[in-house]
């Protein structure tokens, strides 16, 4: 308990310290990146407020019309609408009903891995550079070489979790120095199960829950959490 305290009050200054340097970093800001930042800004509320997310009848339709390019236009939308802190389930469950169980599953794994790459570049792009010194801090400095060490275990444990929001993961992961290449991989097959489910689930769908999804959807969130306590178990090379 004593050590459980001790670090969280290392966290907790690690959190402030983190804040106090993002403000003298703001203040810093040239007039094009303020300008930057406030047109980015603008275009997201917009984006939210003129554009809102298609329901699966408008896809439908949007397939008859755009016929052989559609799959890469729904590719490309899940990719763009991921980029943003929602759901992935109705693009998941989507795919399953606009394309049948095995397109749909590799439409959609083919989609989030593209999409969570790009999220992990993003991100280190804007911050990477700011927040990695802070890395070095002892609160967050074993769990940083450790993601550096073995990152992509612990990342394709978590994408079996369905309950682990697919754009906080990218975000969080962003910020660890797990390798692009570790991250993607692990992104790709730690998502196979629970984007199955989903997209099996759009393929079957009858308007009611089936208890065998939530049942699988419970037995991969085990497996995911157990693929983390062997994580944690495992030796590791200094």
């Amino acid at each position: 308990m004593t050590t459980l305290l001790s670090w969280a009050r290392s966290f907790g200054h690690f959190l402030m310290s983190l804040a106090r340097s993002a403000w003298r970093s703001i203040l810093q800001w040239s007039i094009r990146r303020w300008l930057a930042f406030f047109a980015a800004i603008l275009t997201v509320v917009a984006l939210l407020y003129f554009f809102d997310l298609p329901d699966v009848a408008q896809l439908r339709e949007a397939s008859t019309r755009y016929g052989a390019w559609f799959p890469l236009l729904f590719t490309l939308g899940y990719v763009i609408f991921t980029q943003l802190p929602f759901p992935r389930t109705f693009w998941t469950v989507a795919a399953g009903i606009l394309f049948g169980p095995w397109k749909g599953l590799a439409l959609s794994l083919c989609a989030l891995t593209v999409s969570a790459a790009l999220s992990l570049l993003i991100v280190r792009t804007l911050l990477g550079d700011w927040i990695r010194p802070h890395l070095t801090h002892p609160a967050v400095f074993k769990i940083n070489a450790h993601l550096e060490r073995r990152g992509w275990l612990a990342i394709a444990s978590l994408r079996m979790v369905a309950g682990v929001p697919f754009s906080l993961l990218n975000y969080v992961a962003a910020l660890t120095p797990v390798k692009l290449s570790h991250f993607t991989v692990a992104t790709l097959l730690g998502s196979i199960p629970t984007t199955a489910l989903g997209v099996f689930f759009g393929d079957a769908l009858t308007g009611h829950t089936s208890p065998s999804i939530i049942v699988a959807m419970v037995a991969f969130a085990a497996i995911g959490m157990g693929g983390l306590y062997m994580d944690s178990r495992l030796p590791t090379r200094p």
